[in-house]
């Protein structure tokens, strides 16, 4: 096997204490372990779980996963896909002591990585068909839910160094859940290595009381606080959400029984509300005391793998997935894990899970991850591919590199409108959770005084780009403004619709892929955009104003664009109002300008439009 390098750890972990209100973490960095506990069986599941949890109960750490195809080891009645030969069942780490960890980047990982693009294994007409499977066998009675899933596949570039910029990058997507990354290449290649961000506790033990947290239940976040709040209250009072998780919560009440002291079983909290960042997601509590001895080996047994990843009846709904799903699933929806000195032990259900596959040289790296969800009675096609959609942002957010971008004009040595891009800025760094305080924003306020000032006598207009860092990097440049066309300058209109309005284009950042296809053509100085429904958004490099009888209007941030500070400005001072303009409105504007902070109020002019123009909705 691989030989690592001793510079960087073998694995790093990142859980929230599960009873602890006040957000306390486990952070701990583990280096060089003492050795490799790994199963090539199912049958040797049970037998190696108890091993490591006897050494922890020694003193030792333990750091591992256990894969979903390992149900039958522990539990012969379950029925699951046989791992392709050569993937083990489960692998842990052993370790003699453990490092406490900052939760920062790990120094000599600053090296180029990329994951995608992510193409899945379920297409639109398969997941159609499936769904309409799972509900037929529902209509005979055969289950009450089963938990689809399908997976998705990439290539990594930047191995093996650059996987652990990838976890953080994962780790920022997908953020206060149970972030665990194990390089397990010393004893296996597939998966090499796991890199979970996942937000479900499958269960904490400490050797008497047993708590377990399903996760059953998702909504899509709203972009505005209205519409986010609305996506909340909807889950909180839907019918079919929430008679999904008390199936669940039902089907762990009864696996718990079977480990649990008579009458200790419990429901402290239901139908619980969790804010991610591109999801709500309902979770409930259930909690027990253990019978005394139980080994880690029998509790597994019963509650293995969690309800919420496979349906109820537990057994017809993976006797369904073994014969519905294209592959295995393999580490995700298993359980990650961290066993700590004197045997408390913490499993996560790993479905935010990336797996790194490092095969032989000169194959490349490729990385894999899983998506689904809960099928009931309720459910449509439609509504599963939107929910899968949802659940796969944390994968388009840290798939490559990025820094947050503000573009600032420095005018004799005055920075315009510096409040309102600090502010922008402070919010999207909060929202791709990015280092932000008090301190960073003093230092950014000064760097920016420190540039203005040697500025201030110099001829023209400067724009000054500043770029901002995961971990608060700042770098600063400025440049001179190169004069624009005599105005009004001459813009035409998107040849197609611009994509769905994602992160990377109501923030601003370096990843401008989503813009990339609307250079403006010869003669123009840029391109407008509209959307799918036939409604302007705004331009390549900022936002748009037309004038309708006398009034000058701008499209709301519904329609799908970058929050632009000029146009912010304008809008609080009254000389803009929020209307939704569509294509047909060009034919009779007035007037048409492009807002941006560094050159202000821009008039312009369309070419000549398309006899056709594309039809509003």
């Amino acid at each position: 096997m691989l030989d690592q390098d001793p510079s960087l750890p073998t694995a790093l972990v990142d859980f929230p204490h599960p009873d602890d209100a006040n957000g306390e973490r486990q952070r701990w960095r583990f280096d060089q372990p003492s050795a490799w506990l790994v199963a090539h069986d199912p049958s040797q599941v049970a037998g190696l779980l108890d091993a490591a949890h006897a050494l922890s109960q020694e003193g030792k750490w333990c750091v591992g996963w256990v894969a979903y195809e390992a149900a039958p080891g522990l539990n012969p009645s379950l029925p699951v896909k046989a791992l392709p030969v050569g993937q083990p069942y489960a692998v842990w780490a052993v370790f003699e002591h453990a490092t406490p960890w900052s939760g920062e980047a790990i120094e000599g990982t600053d090296v180029p990585w990329a994951a995608g693009p992510w193409q899945a294994d379920v297409d639109e007409a398969r997941l159609h068909s499936q769904v309409e499977q799972i509900r037929e066998l529902i209509r005979q009675g055969e289950v009450y839910q089963i938990n689809l899933t399908g997976q998705l596949h990439s290539t990594f570039e930047g191995a093996p160094a650059g996987m652990w910029p990838y976890f953080m990058a994962l780790r920022r997507s997908q953020p206060k859940g149970y972030s665990l990354m194990l390089d397990a290449r010393t004893a296996c290649r597939v998966p090499g290595a796991v890199l979970s961000v996942s937000p479900e506790l499958f269960f904490d033990w400490n050797g008497e009381r047993i708590l377990t947290r399903p996760m059953k239940g998702t909504a899509p976040r709203g972009v505005a606080t209205a519409s986010d709040e609305r996506a909340a209250k909807h889950l909180r009072s839907s019918s079919k959400e929430r008679a999904e998780n008390l199936m669940i919560v039902d089907l762990l009440r009864n696996d718990l029984s079977q480990i649990a002291q008579t009458g200790s079983v419990s429901v402290p909290s239901l139908f619980d509300l969790q804010a991610l960042p591109t999801v709500w997601q309902m979770t409930s509590t259930i909690t027990a005391r253990t019978r005394p001895d139980l080994k880690l080996s029998e509790a597994f047994a019963a509650l293995f793998p969690c309800g919420s990843v496979t349906g109820a009846p537990k057994r017809q709904a993976m006797h369904h997935i073994a014969r519905l799903e294209r592959s295995a699933r393999g580490v995700y929806c298993g359980a990650v894990g961290l066993m700590a000195p004197g045997g408390r032990v913490t499993f996560n259900v790993p479905i935010r899970t990336v797996s790194l596959r490092t095969l032989p040289p000169p194959a490349p790296w490729s990385a894999h991850c899983g998506i689904g969800s809960g099928i009931t009675l309720d459910a449509t096609p439609e509504g599963e591919a939107r929910e899968w959609q949802a659940k796969q942002v944390f994968l388009t957010r840290a798939d490559t590199p990025f820094e947050l971008l503000e573009s600032l004009r420095l005018d004799n040595g005055v920075i315009a409108r510096l409040p309102r891009h600090l502010a922008r800025l402070a919010h999207s760094a909060r929202h791709f959770n990015f280092w932000w305080d008090e301190a960073l924003s003093h230092r950014i306020t000064q760097q920016l005084a420190d540039l203005a000032q040697s500025h201030a006598h110099a001829q023209g207009l400067f724009k000054v780009r500043l770029l901002l860092g995961p971990a608060g990097q700042v770098k600063l440049e400025a440049a001179p403004l190169a004069a624009g066309s005599s105005t009004p300058v001459r813009v035409a209109l998107a040849a197609s619709p611009m994509p769905e309005a994602d992160d990377f284009i109501r923030h601003k950042t370096t990843r401008r892929q989503a813009y990339a296809p609307f250079a403006p053509p010869a003669g123009c100085f840029d391109t407008l955009l509209y959307n799918a429904a036939g409604e302007l958004c705004e331009f390549t490099i900022g936002n748009v104003a037309l004038q309708l009888n006398g009034q000058w209007f701008t499209p709301p941030l519904s329609a799908g664009m970058l929050p632009g500070v000029m146009r912010e400005c304008l809008l609080a001072e009254g000389r803009l109002l929020e209307k939704t303009l569509l294509l047909a409105d060009l034919q009779r504007a007035e007037g048409l300008a492009l807002l941006n902070s560094v050159r202000g109020w821009v008039d312009a002019e369309l070419q000549p439009l398309p006899h056709t123009l594309p039809a509003s909705h």
